[in-house]
């Protein structure tokens, strides 16, 4: 048994993780693989979570699909695999998102680069995405702005799916709107990407038909509720609010909206699931009409839509 001690710098400027990687010459097959995966997390994560991660690894690690996996659990990965797959388990045991592990995710059936600087795409936020496509699918020819962007992926996926729409982005990191620059060029879509603060938007901006966003939401109260993973690794700017406002991202967007979008213009947003009522009366106070709460495949109200 051979031990290697590696560091490796973690994006988010936090500093090092250590990471043991251990080199046994017995841990070769994928079916071995796998019985060092279950055996060493199974007191962290559930057995469907580690198969998920295991599933995401060896298709990135190993070219191996699903299928592949099943049908040949005797097959030889080659050392440099094995290596890797060491790497992302030590990574795994600390709670490190399997996503940040290999650098990317899939969103909407597309390829997204993420890091520690921006958050991991969610399902209710493909579903926001596909709510959008199915309402301006017939008519593409419009203005789209996401605000708040991150990784770009609502951009992306909407200039994707709507080819003939004009697709805008801001946020207010630097870092976020490098890996959404990647993300655009990645996908070969053309987005027009601004570093701006919701907040306080400085730029000068034309007038939307769209204007969409994923803003923080989670009160800081919630934050006792959520998985380690998140909180030790996403981007809290992205993710948190405080108590006494928590609304503050959507009264902004709201108040930008009324100067920039033309009538009749969509608004959409992602939401807190217990604030979905006080954000679609913000709304209502607002000039908006035909206000939609919409609940994701969980049952939860996750989404907002409203016309100008």
């Amino acid at each position: 048994m051979i031990i290697f001690i590696m560091r490796f710098f973690r994006s988010s400027g936090t500093g090092y993780v250590t990471i043991e990687i251990i080199k046994n010459r017995h841990m070769k097959t994928v079916a071995k693989i796998t019985k060092t995966f279950k055996t060493e997390l199974k007191n962290i994560y559930p057995d469907r979570e580690i198969q998920s991660f295991l599933d995401i690894l060896l298709q990135y690690y190993a070219n191996m699909n699903k299928t592949e996996v099943f049908l040949n659990p005797e097959k030889e990965l080659f050392p440099e695999t094995v290596f890797e797959l060491k790497i992302a388990l030590q990574k795994l045991k600390q709670e490190i998102p399997v996503q940040y592990i290999i650098g990317e995710t899939v969103f909407y059936g597309l390829p997204i680069k993420v890091t520690s600087d921006v958050l991991i795409p969610r399902p209710e936020t493909e579903e926001l995405v596909d709510l959008i496509v199915k309402n301006h699918k017939k008519n593409q020819n419009i203005n789209i702005l996401d605000m708040g962007s991150g990784s770009g992926c609502i951009a992306v996926a909407l200039k994707k799916y709507l080819p003939e729409a004009h697709v805008f982005a801001m946020d207010i990191s630097e870092d976020a709107l490098k890996i959404a620059n990647d993300n655009a060029a990645i996908n070969q879509t053309e987005i027009h990407f601004l570093k701006d603060d919701i907040l306080n938007p400085q730029n000068k901006y034309d007038f939307f038909n769209v204007i969409v966003s994923n803003p923080p939401y989670v009160r800081e109260s919630e934050k006792e509720l959520m998985k380690k993973n998140v909180l030790d690794n996403e981007p809290h700017l992205a993710l948190f609010v405080k108590d006494d406002d928590a609304l503050i991202f959507y009264r902004k967007i709201i108040d930008f909206a009324k100067a920039h979008l033309k009538p009749e213009g969509f608004i959409y947003f992602e939401i807190n699931e217990a604030l979905g009522r006080d954000a679609a009366e913000l709304l209502n106070q607002n000039a908006f009409k035909n206000i939609q709460i919409i609940k994701d495949i969980f049952g939860k109200e996750r989404m907002l839509m409203a016309r100008f």
